[in-house]
Formats: C-alpha cells, sequence, structure tokens
C-alpha cells in the first residue's frame, strides 16, 4: 500500500489496564493506588480517595452499528477487548482500520490529568501521574514503537513541577502534552493571569517543541443550555467548547504580543472539535481586532443598561502586528473525526493546520471505515494535500517518525 492508504489519528483514548498504578507505585502506597473494584451495584469503578469513577459503555462501542450502542456502564474488564487497554492487541484494530500511528488520551486520569489535580494528597499525585507518563512513553507506546504517539499529563496545580515533568517526559520520548480547554473553570488562573501563571509550562512546552492537546471537555465541564435540555443539546454543542479555547489562546497575548511570539515554537491542537466553525470564527477574530481597536487600549464605554462608564482594560486585548487569522495559521491546529462540511473548508482554513482523528474506540469512532471516509471526504484535494492531512501533518506537529506500514 502507498502512504496514502494510512492514517495517523491524533486522537484516539485508551483505557488504562487495572494495574497500571498498584504496580507502579512504592509498595507502602498500593493500598491507596488508583485501581477497578466492583460495586455493590455491580459496576466496575475505578477507585482513588474519595473518587469512583465508572466505565462508561460508550467509550468502547466503535464499530458498532447505531441500534447496538447504548448507556451504561461495565461491571468487569472481562467485558473489553484487549485491545482497548494492550499496546500490541491495539495494532491489530490499528492495521484492520489502516491507522499507522494513534496519539492516545487517558480515561481514569481524564483528557488532561483532572483526576490527580482534584486529588487531597498532591503528593501522592504526582506520584501517580509520573507512573502514568512513564506507563504512556515506556510500555503502551514502547510496546509497539513508531505506532503510538505520547501523550502526557502534568500536575496543573504547580506549573513549575509542570514544566519540570514536561522535560523530564521529553527526555524519554514523550511527543505531546495534554492541556485543558479553559483552566479557569478547573479552579485554576486562566490564560490571561496577569501574573503569567502557565508561564514556565508554556517555555517548557516551547523549548522542548512538545505541542499542547486540548481535548473537548478538558475543563470538567460542557455546555448545557438549561438542566432540562436533552442529551442531545449537550452531545451537539460540545465542540463549542474549543471555539473557547481557541479564540482564549488567540487573544491571551501567549501566541503572539504586538509582532512577537512569546514562544514561537508553541503548538496548539484543538482535539476533538471539529473544524468546519474554524473559518467563521477566524473571520470574526479579525473584525474585531480591525474594527474595534479600543478593546486594546484603556478607554471607556457606556453600559447600555444603566448609563454608567466602564474602563475598558487592556487584560483581555492585543495589539496584532498580524491578524489572528495569520496567528491561528503560525500556532494552532484543527482535528476531525467526520465531517463533510468541514473537511470541504481545508483549503479556507488552511491545508498545513488539519488532522485526522478516528476517535478508537468510543461509539462514534470512523472504526473501521476510517480510510474509506477519509478519502471520500478529501478527494478534491491533491494527492499532496490528502497526505499532508491523513499522516504528514501530523508527523510534523509532532515530531513523529511513524513505523513502516505493516503490509
Amino acid at each position: 500500500m502507498s502512504e496514502s492508504e494510512w492514517i495517523v489519528s491524533v486522537d484516539d483514548h485508551v483505557i488504562e489496564p487495572p494495574n497500571l498504578w498498584v504496580d507502579r507505585v512504592p509498595h507502602r502506597d498500593r493500598d491507596r493506588a488508583p485501581r477497578p473494584l466492583v460495586g455493590d451495584d455491580g459496576i466496575l469503578y475505578w477507585t482513588y480517595e474519595s473518587a469512583r469513577v465508572p466505565i462508561a459503555r460508550t467509550t468502547f462501542q466503535a464499530a458498532m452499528g447505531v441500534e447496538e450502542t447504548s448507556l451504561g456502564y461495565i461491571g468487569s474488564y472481562d467485558e473489553l477487548e484487549v485491545g482497548f487497554y494492550d499496546p500490541v492487541e491495539r495494532i491489530k484494530a490499528m492495521d484492520h482500520d489502516n491507522v499507522l500511528a494513534a496519539l492516545c488520551f487517558p480515561l481514569f486520569p481524564r483528557y488532561c490529568g483532572q483526576t490527580f489535580y482534584e486529588a487531597a494528597d498532591r503528593a501522592f499525585a504526582l506520584v501517580c501521574l509520573r507512573a502514568y507518563n512513564d506507563w504512556m512513553i515506556d510500555e503502551w507506546a514502547g510496546a509497539v514503537p513508531g505506532r503510538f504517539i505520547p501523550l502526557v499529563i502534568v500536575p496543573l496545580w504547580d506549573p513549575l513541577l509542570a514544566a519540570e515533568e514536561v522535560r523530564r517526559c521529553a527526555a524519554k520520548g514523550a511527543k505531546a502534552i495534554a492541556f485543558s480547554e479553559n483552566p479557569y473553570k478547573l479552579g485554576l488562573p486562566s490564560l490571561h493571569d496577569a501574573g503569567g501563571y502557565w508561564n514556565p509550562l508554556l517555555a517548557a512546552a516551547d523549548e522542548t517543541r512538545l505541542p499542547l492537546c486540548i481535548h473537548f471537555g478538558s475543563s470538567s465541564s460542557m455546555p448545557k443550555t438549561s438542566p432540562d435540555a436533552p442529551l442531545f443539546v449537550t452531545g451537539t454543542l460540545a465542540p463549542t467548547n474549543l471555539i473557547s479555547a481557541m479564540v482564549d489562546w488567540l487573544f491571551s497575548g501567549k501566541l503572539i504580543d504586538g509582532d512577537v511570539s512569546p514562544y514561537p515554537n508553541l503548538k496548539i491542537c484543538l482535539s476533538e472539535g471539529g473544524i468546519g466553525w474554524i473559518p467563521y470564527i477566524l473571520e470574526r477574530c479579525d473584525l474585531q481586532v480591525r474594527v474595534r481597536p479600543y478593546l486594546s487600549r484603556g478607554d471607556w464605554q457606556v453600559d447600555a443598561a444603566t448609563g454608567a462608564r466602564a474602563e475598558i482594560t487592556t487584560a483581555g486585548g492585543r495589539r496584532f502586528g498580524v491578524p489572528p487569522s495569520e496567528v491561528f495559521r503560525r500556532h494552532m491546529f484543527g482535528c476531525f473525526i467526520e465531517e463533510d462540511f468541514g473537511a470541504a473548508q481545508i483549503p479556507v482554513i488552511g491545508v498545513d493546520n488539519v488532522m485526522l482523528e478516528t476517535d478508537y474506540p468510543h461509539g462514534d469512532s470512523s472504526y473501521p471505515h476510517s480510510l474509506e471516509q477519509a478519502h471520500r471526504r478529501l478527494g478534491y484535494l491533491s494527492a499532496e494535500d490528502r497526505r499532508k492531512v491523513m499522516r504528514e501533518n501530523a508527523c510534523r506537529v509532532f515530531d513523529f517518525v511513524p513505523a513502516p506500514e505493516p503490509f
């Protein structure tokens, strides 16, 4: 098969093996390490401190027919395919789906390690976090070199520790860092923090050239229009979290400040957020900069409702030597699974700024038809541009050399 027959997926998922932490923390701590236990209700829970987290069936319903998918939870790891938590078995499914390499987000630690951030014992949380990263690099990715892009999590509660962990993991072979779409919603400083809370982490990412991968839902919140809105509403609106994330980054001053890129090597990947919305939001960002320059100054405005004057502070505004759309093309990347409209917008977004996902083994995965769907949606592009979207952009962004094609 040619290179155009193989995909590099930048958003898949792993279910951690049941002994991941018990086998890796100091012997004295094994009784309090994260572990799966069956509750009185017959549901299997990952337990850690006061947390009890079930494994939802939607986590592993790839390839099921629509009529077979459902809500609910598992009662045993025996209900899971071994490839969900074993890398050697996983590549059998990848070969079947023509996926040459995959980047996998965690399950129990959550998309950016929120589980350990929320822990009461931060010292032991750091031990568990590092155990996960070592497993991801050495055993998940290390078992089948060139088939997995190692994604690591960081201690969000301490940016200096986070920077240290990035450098440690980069030296071991990590290729990406998981980060929150909105740290403010986690109770942490925002990207706009005047004290530069996140700067040590961003400096480490810039230095090691590890991209930040931001998965929707990594703020531990999902969009909801009302308490009684059906799940269809949240499911449909989920990608809008990444609209907010993209705009936050573009106006944060971290990617551009005047004519200067404070972190010139920093790359931001918007995971599982789709891409069809990107052209409009970039147009909207450019419009703000072009017609509302006062948003970058300390001007006064009048509140229409009260008539009171309020000062517009400089915290939320930035002067741009280049438009936000150009900042996006230098630093940011959209990722999509199944999206006809979005795929048709790739020339507008920028063919160098789009990557494919399969979302395996989640219920909305393109598995086992990922190659067929990629060819159908990208068939209008040149062969060179198809290769970029299907694999070459991912290899470039993550500085990743995949294994040779299996067959």
